[in-house]
């Protein structure tokens, strides 16, 4: 299974849901609170090809985008594939 990142704040409904999606198909992530963190929201940008909100989640390499991509994939039938490869 590819390593799962996710960049989080605490206060974020979003990110919740996408945190919910992910452990409801038993996917171990890292979560990266950049509220506690200040320092790592930079490399998140970076990271995101300028994408500032949270969450922002990538999977192996694969940035994927927010709570809205994710569940997107899972709707089409391609996040498991996404996580497997």
């Amino acid at each position: 299974m590819q390593t799962v990142e996710i960049y989080t704040t605490p206060i974020c409904g979003f990110c919740h849901a996408a945190k919910r999606l992910l452990k409801t198909k038993g996917v171990n992530f890292s979560e990266i609170d950049v509220m506690r963190n200040p320092s790592r929201k930079p490399e998140m940008i970076q990271r995101a090809n300028g994408g500032r909100t949270v969450p922002q989640i990538f999977i192996g390499d694969t940035h994927v985008g927010g709570c809205d991509d994710l569940f997107a994939l899972e709707q089409a039938g391609k996040l498991d594939a996404l996580l497997a490869a």
